[in-house]
């Protein structure tokens, strides 16, 4: 029924195709796996320690390519210290992918952390063979427009999805679906 039957038969031959970052990032992430109950309230250091416990899971929830480089990866400069709280590797993409928890609602200053994280693995960290490092600021609710109006209109690096601890019901789904089908 597709109008696009070409791209559908490539697709169901060869699985998602990645040729950008934009294509390995999810939004939401459904972190089920972490039993962790809905309205319960915990800090982000108890959500990175049950995806490091889950690792496996958590992996499989990314996509594909992703792998493990560190758990609250510490930088420093000009005597001070920042630590990014998951850093991956995908090897599809050829980048460092970092990921910063955040429990609450994403801010714009959420987001220059980012970029300034992303900026330090550009510089120091990433050879000239691998492609530009990805930023992912996980968090519990965003606004699209914050995220807009605060990254540069070519952004190709920063991403900003939700995650949500459990299955939305079949009503909330169905209510997405045609909030999607009205766009």
């Amino acid at each position: 029924m597709s109008t696009d039957k070409e791209g559908i038969k490539a697709l169901a031959a060869k699985g998602q195709i990645i040729e950008a970052a934009k294509d390995a990032i999810k939004d939401p992430y459904i972190l089920e796996f972490l039993n962790l109950k809905e309205h319960y309230q915990y800090f982000e250091s108890d959500l990175g320690n049950e995806l490091i416990n889950k690792l496996e899971h958590f992996l499989l929830e990314l996509g594909k390519g992703f792998t493990f480089v560190a758990r609250q990866k510490r930088i420093t400069f000009d005597e001070k210290h920042f630590h990014i709280d998951l850093v991956f590797y995908n090897r599809l993409l050829r980048s460092f992918v970092l990921i910063d928890l955040k429990i609450g609602e994403l801010t714009h200053e959420d987001i220059g952390q980012m970029q300034m994280y992303v900026n330090y693995y550009d510089r120091f960290v990433k050879t000239e063979e691998e492609n530009k490092t990805i930023g992912i600021i996980l968090c519990r609710d965003k606004s699209e427009t914050l995220v807009e109006i605060t990254l540069p209109e070519d952004n190709k690096q920063i991403f900003a999805s939700r995650y949500q601890t459990i299955l939305p019901s079949k009503e909330e789904l169905q209510k997405l679906l045609s909030e999607q089908q009205e766009e």
